[in-house]
């Protein structure tokens, strides 16, 4: 029995499934969500809910959310504690409970489909492929694997997750995610794609990249920067998504103040920096960090930092000492830094 049929088999014996988005989701784990959610239908579920916490801010991902008409509904604990046995608890696009996600640790999970690095998954139901660009890979192999009914909303969201996950199979693209695109291309809506692929940009995300453009300090071929204070969390991935772009730059790591975290993200075409691991051991001990060798991310509680002043300005001049500080060591950087501007 191969791994579609081993997941219809599980879902058949099963009345309800509870589909946990990661925090703050994006394309990929969306429409992961949807494809699970189709295929739980088809193998006689009718009580299928996805959750998801954080928020749904990146201008893509609110198209995403509006144009496919996604049924989302905020996460609570209670939906997942003392659920009956045929209620199933499922992730997609992630893997462990309370990493990315505000799932109580230690709860019992059913189904993990994933392609982020990750150790000691712990469900009764695996897929984790780390080699593959997208999680909507995995969920486009089962689709066509269990022969479920394609419609053009779920094939442009499939598609379009790969496409954004991989930008655009410039990154982390493999011949599955070639092969899935090319399957889903025929059953899409090339105008349906397109809005998804350029929605409006808020005023609040370009205010942001301008500060990252201006905060920026290279050193060598790292870029280090940060956004301030801001309400636009996904500004932090699309900053650092075009600082990294500069001449000369092989590294980027954007941070800035989210609320009361302080969330990080990290871009590396250079093979010799996996910048997932760099973010873990600089920050693993005070907050969370991880992800790709090209891509990742990281959050950490304020804590401490809260604690000590109450004037903003303050608090973003220790948090820039701290998070550079750690970050110079980590990379092995000398201390000196070019704050040259960007030509």
């Amino acid at each position: 029995m191969g791994r579609p049929q081993e997941l219809r088999s599980m879902l058949r014996e099963s009345s309800e499934i509870n589909i946990v988005c990661h925090n703050n989701p994006d394309p990929d784990c969306l429409a992961s969500a949807l494809a699970l959610g189709r295929i739980a239908a088809t193998a006689g579920i009718d009580e299928r809910h996805i959750f998801y916490s954080g928020d749904i801010s990146h201008q893509q991902n609110r198209a995403f959310v509006n144009l496919l008409d996604v049924d989302l509904k905020p996460f609570d604990t209670a939906e997942v504690e003392d659920r009956p046995p045929d209620s199933l608890l499922a992730f997609v696009d992630h893997s462990i409970p309370g990493r990315n996600n505000t799932v109580p640790p230690d709860t019992p999970v059913d189904i993990v489909i994933d392609h982020h690095p990750a150790g000691d998954i712990d469900a009764r139901f695996v897929d984790h492929r780390e080699e593959l660009g997208a999680a909507a890979t995995i969920l486009t192999e089962y689709v066509r694997a269990l022969e479920v009914d394609l419609d053009s909303d779920l094939a442009t969201a499939l598609l379009f997750a790969i496409r954004s996950d991989t930008l655009d199979f410039l990154r982390g693209a493999t011949n599955a995610e070639y092969e899935a695109a090319g399957y889903l291309h025929d059953h899409g809506d090339p105008e349906l794609l397109r809005k998804l692929s350029s929605p409006s940009v808020s005023g609040g995300t370009i205010d942001a990249i301008s500060t990252a453009i201006d905060n920026r300090r290279t050193n060598g071929a790292v870029l280090i920067s940060h956004v301030g204070r801001t309400s636009e969390r996904d500004s932090l991935p699309q900053a650092v998504d075009y600082l990294v772009r500069l001449e000369g730059v092989r590294t980027a790591i954007v941070f800035g103040l989210v609320k009361e975290s302080i969330q990080i993200s990290a871009r590396s075409p250079d093979p010799r920096v996996h910048v997932g691991d760099v973010l873990n051991n600089a920050f693993g001990d005070v907050g969370s960090g991880g992800g790709h060798h090209d891509v990742a991310g990281g959050e950490i509680p304020l804590g401490l930092f809260a604690d000590y002043v109450t004037d903003d300005g303050q608090l973003l001049d220790i948090i820039e000492q701290v998070i550079t500080a750690r970050l110079v060591a980590e990379l092995n950087l000398s201390a000196e830094a070019d704050g040259s501007e960007l030509t």
